[in-house]
């Protein structure tokens, strides 16, 4: 069973590129998931798109991201025996804000647009209003 999902947290480690046995390359990273108690718990990320894979190789350890794909659960016990949910995602889609701060700066004209600092936008030249009005 697989749920769409779509995760907040930060990366834990540095994401890696490996190859599968077909010779597909894929991506593996961690991801540190805040929960509302205060601790975290750890999703397992593996990511197959081209897109996907180069946002994860774009980030490292630390950095935000939230990441959207399927989700799935599993168990397993800790070290103190206790059981813990496990979280595997199939990444489609990582938005970050260095993902952000790239795609801004694609998108912008080549042109500068103005700033606050640019001071006021020019005014527009104001029509003379000498018309003859037929009353």
């Amino acid at each position: 069973m697989s749920i769409d999902a779509l995760l907040n947290g930060k990366i834990y480690g540095q994401p890696e590129e490996r190859t599968s046995r077909n010779g597909n390359p894929f991506v593996v990273a961690r991801l540190r998931v805040p929960m509302a108690n205060g601790e975290s718990v750890f999703a397992g990320l593996v990511a197959f798109r081209d897109s996907a894979r180069a946002a994860l190789l774009a980030l490292g350890d630390s950095d935000a991201a939230t990441v959207a794909g399927e989700l799935k659960l599993g168990s397993y016990l800790d070290k103190a025996g206790l059981p813990k949910a496990s979280l595997d995602v199939t990444v489609h889609q990582v938005l970050s804000p260095y993902a952000v701060r790239h795609k801004r700066a694609a998108s912008a004209p080549a042109e500068s647009k103005p700033t606050r600092d640019d001071g006021p936008a020019p005014a527009a030249a104001e029509p003379e209003l000498d018309d003859a009005l037929p009353f």
